[in-house]
């Protein structure tokens, strides 16, 4: 295990929106995370913000776990896990916030343990002409890019500025392109401009080389992730 991967401390805390697992300082929180949103109070939503029901005795009013707007039971009927919020089960959720935590549920299940497993890349550093290859990989808290070869390299994912997914196979039919290598700028602290790692999968065998597209793929929707997380 390397020194970026000591482990973090947990703690279980109980909000309004249920039981969640965070960490105990902040600066340990997985870069792709969310914030709980701040609850539309319940004096400012009479009525169901997606069907326009009116609230009463009968008819109860619900809050978004993901969004925090008000909805009528059957607009916010859904409990769908909500990994990024760190809650321990499915929470409560409205038709279009659980859509997305749905599509998400795939990045959580399948495609954050190809990042953490790793897969192999010549990766060459700035304008060097020289590349070595690497295995690459996410850290188990998942808060670093890895890379282990005669060199070894630990890059904070929230100083990544640009992810470029490089690929190959465009036909103008509109055929199937395949992920074979990416840009990385990333900022180190203290240097003035962002630095840049170029990442090609090896050809040497088949296996490698799907392996590689797989890993690529799942760092291109980490990737996305990771912009949502910021710009929340």
């Amino acid at each position: 295990m390397s020194g970026c991967e000591a482990r973090d401390a947990k703690k279980l805390v109980r909000s309004p929106s249920g039981l969640r697992m965070v960490p105990e300082h902040r600066s340990a929180r997985s870069p792709f995370g969310l914030d709980e949103p701040p609850w539309v109070p319940d004096k400012e939503c009479p009525r169901c913000m997606q069907c326009d029901t009116k609230f009463d005795f009968i008819t109860r009013k619900h809050h978004c776990r993901r969004c925090g707007k008000c909805f009528c039971d059957k607009c916010c009927s859904k409990k769908v896990p909500l990994p990024r919020m760190c809650f321990v089960d499915p929470v409560r959720q409205c038709a279009e916030c659980a859509l997305i935590s749905q599509k998400e549920t795939e990045f959580y299940d399948k495609q954050l343990k190809v990042l953490m497993n790793g897969a192999m890349f010549f990766v060459t550093l700035g304008t060097s002409d020289k590349s070595e290859l690497m295995l690459c990989r996410l850290s188990n808290n998942q808060r670093y890019l890895v890379l282990d070869g005669d060199s070894h390299y630990e890059i904070e994912i929230v100083q990544i500025s640009t992810v470029q997914i490089l690929t190959e196979g465009f036909t103008p039919g509109g055929g199937n392109t395949r992920a074979i290598g990416m840009i990385l700028q990333y900022r180190v602290p203290g240097a003035e401009e962002l630095t840049q790692m170029k990442f090609t999968a090896s050809e040497d065998f088949s296996s490698n080389k799907k392996l590689s597209a797989t890993w690529l793929a799942a760092m291109h929707k980490a990737t996305k992730l990771l912009y949502e997380s910021r710009d929340q």
